[in-house]
């Protein structure tokens, strides 16, 4: 769906909505792929194995998938109408009921990787109160108040900076298996959730233009800032017996993972400059390319590092590595054009020769990748199917 919204802006084609396709690019995205794969993380690395064998567990990932493939041919023919919102509702619901299923049965090694979990599913059930909003809001005052645009940055911004990246934090330290300070840990934790509440006065700030937000912004940034060096504090003394045990496809995925989360971090700062903060939300490139970046970078770099250093993806296969390396090379060409266009037109370049041409020839690599990841392991599973038998 990304590679053809890439294409509408070298070829239009009449018969495709952009609009309609670009929410669904973006719900299979986070509740398809991002939501599924979180699921399934939390499901096998807390959920003891007596609760695992709970049918309830299977099926109700089930009826989220038949959720997720109902958005994804529903939104790209009619956008928000009947069924794609009957999809969508369907996933929420089943969102919250793996809420409670996670908060009772989930059984962690200690207490930071318990507050994290359950912080996750805090922000996943916030972030749905900018779901239920939408409805009122377009009643009551249209899809061109502030109101309405406010409540879909309040989805995204909880569950981008709260549910998806708690819950990543959570994993991360199950697999850093660490005996971590917690005293330290308690204040990286309060920083952070503080600064995870406060940074969402940035997206709101683009349309209640007041000072007040700036500043409750930059207080959150700076918040967020002094969290990741207490995280670095915490992790430090753990991270070169977890980094040297990697293989080197591990080292790589967690490495873009790790660059990402920095870079992310640097952005923020820079925007807190409140000339910067207004321009970068009017330049599209910049805010295409930082919903990638968290998305694409961060949330998706460690995902995979998951997978691989578990061999649930056999990074070893010839296959599955050159899926890995065309997807990241998708990854870093697209970015740079999409951060390198936008600074041209801040600095009033205007457009780079073939921008767009380059753009979507970069972007094949992407699905380019995960075709050939997901063709390595139905191969794999082709492979150990005899064996089994």
């Amino acid at each position: 769906m990304g590679l053809v919204l890439r294409l509408l802006y070298v070829f239009p084609i009449e018969s495709i909505n952009y609009q309609f396709l670009l929410h669904g690019h973006s719900h299979v995205a986070m509740l398809g792929w991002v939501y599924l794969m979180i699921y399934s993380l939390i499901v096998h690395f807390f959920i003891p194995k007596t609760a695992q064998q709970k049918p309830v567990y299977n099926r109700l990932f089930w009826l989220t998938e038949i959720a997720v493939i109902g958005m994804t041919f529903r939104f790209p023919v009619e956008g928000y109408a009947l069924f794609s919102i009957v999809f969508s509702t369907l996933h929420i619901f089943c969102s919250y009921y793996f809420c409670r299923l996670v908060w009772k049965d989930a059984k962690t090694n200690s207490l930071p990787e318990k507050q994290l979990l359950r912080t996750a599913l805090f922000f996943m059930l916030l972030s749905t109160l900018g779901v239920w909003c939408l409805g009122p809001a377009v009643g009551l005052l249209g899809k061109a108040s502030a109101f309405y645009q406010i409540a879909i940055q309040f989805f995204l911004h909880f569950q981008f900076n709260g549910w998806f990246l708690f819950a990543i934090l959570a994993l991360f330290l199950k697999h850093l298996n660490a005996d971590i300070d917690k005293k330290i840990f308690q204040r990286f934790y309060n920083f952070l959730v503080s600064a995870t509440v406060l940074t969402l006065a940035l997206p709101v700030s683009w349309y209640l233009p007041y000072p007040i937000f700036h500043w409750i912004n930059s207080l959150g940034v700076l918040l967020q800032l002094i969290s990741f060096i207490l995280f670095i504090q915490i992790i430090r003394p753990y991270f070169e017996t977890f980094f040297s045990a990697l293989k080197a496809v591990e080292k790589l995925v967690y490495g873009f993972a790790l660059t990402s989360l920095f870079l992310k971090i640097v952005i923020q700062l820079v925007v807190l400059i409140p000339e910067l903060a207004q321009i970068s939300h009017q330049i599209r490139n910049f805010v295409i390319g930082y919903i990638h970046l968290t998305m694409l970078g961060i949330i998706s770099g460690f995902l995979l590092g998951f997978v691989l250093q578990n061999t649930f993806l056999n990074g070893q296969k010839k296959r599955v590595k050159l899926g890995i390396l065309l997807f990241l090379i998708g990854f870093t060409g697209t970015e740079l054009l999409l951060f390198l266009q936008g600074s041209c037109f801040f600095f009033n370049k205007g457009q780079l020769p073939g921008y767009t041409e380059n753009l979507f020839t970069a972007s094949i690599f992407l699905p380019l990748g995960l075709s050939t990841l997901i063709s390595g392991i139905l191969l794999n599973f082709k492979a150990i199917q005899p064996q089994k038998l």
